[in-house]
């Protein structure tokens, strides 16, 4: 049977150019070895640590990756892109040249016998005032002009430094899990409560690979990141299960 796979955060482009190649390079590997048996695929953003489409220029670098994932919709297998808080800047190139189907926001979905909620899963729960201040300034359509009006090499520079200095402040904190206290984990209870039927709320974000119980058969699952565990989800069409690609 084909089978259905999930895989989130890439962060193609740090900590510099040679692992970041490396990583690529990796990710395309994983994506060979699945492609026989792939009936759809969904990549919860953050692929890139940095991307911002100009009208007539896109990012250097990441042609492998996406030479492979236009071999994929080339096939005739659908491809989704979700927008991360690093990579949602994507202005229809992703579409036009890629042939995926790119979203902004949570879809819900059912795959084969189950449903699904889907989202990268940045500003959704509880509190996060300062995060979410800060992605309504990235979302907005007059601060996009603006920075577009910048030279790419000035502004992607800049963009690219303060992309890695937030990595040096977080991405320790990123590895706790605070179980009931996780924002989403919450923004599951609070979907639950409202009714949703969702059997599996699938999202990246996080970089914790887990599947985690939130009773009556329903569960969260987190994809981790592709920087330290090469995880990655696949469904059956019964069951979803996570999986790690050439783990040591």
């Amino acid at each position: 049977m084909k089978k259905i796979y999930f895989a989130s955060d890439f962060h193609l482009g740090i900590p510099n150019a040679a692992e970041s190649f490396e990583r690529e390079l990796r990710i395309i590997r994983w994506l060979d070895s699945i492609q026989a048996d792939c009936a759809e695929l969904f990549i919860l953003g953050d692929i890139f640590d940095f991307w911002f489409e100009y009208a007539l220029v896109v990012p250097k670098g990441f042609v492998r990756l996406q030479a492979k994932i236009a071999a994929f919709t080339d096939a005739g297998i659908p491809v989704h892109f979700f927008h991360g808080n690093h990579d949602l800047w994507q202005f229809g190139y992703f579409e036009k040249e890629l042939g995926v189907k790119v979203h902004s926001g949570p879809i819900e979905i059912t795959l084969g016998s189950k449903r699904f909620y889907i989202a990268h899963g940045d500003g959704l729960g509880p509190k996060q005032r300062k995060f979410k201040l800060i992605l309504s300034i990235y979302r907005n359509k007059f601060f996009q002009k603006l920075f577009s009006w910048v030279h790419p090499s000035i502004g992607m520079g800049f963009a690219n430094y303060l992309s890695n200095q937030s990595k040096l402040k977080t991405f320790d904190g990123n590895f706790t899990f605070y179980e009931e206290k996780e924002y989403l984990i919450q923004h599951c209870r609070t979907l639950i409560a409202a009714n949703n039927p969702a059997d599996y709320f699938v999202f990246g974000h996080r970089h914790l690979p887990m599947i985690y119980a939130l009773g009556d058969q329903k569960n969260y699952v987190n994809l981790g990141d592709w920087i330290g565990f090469n995880s990655y989800a696949v469904f059956d069409g019964n069951e979803l299960r996570l999986a790690y690609f050439e783990k040591k």
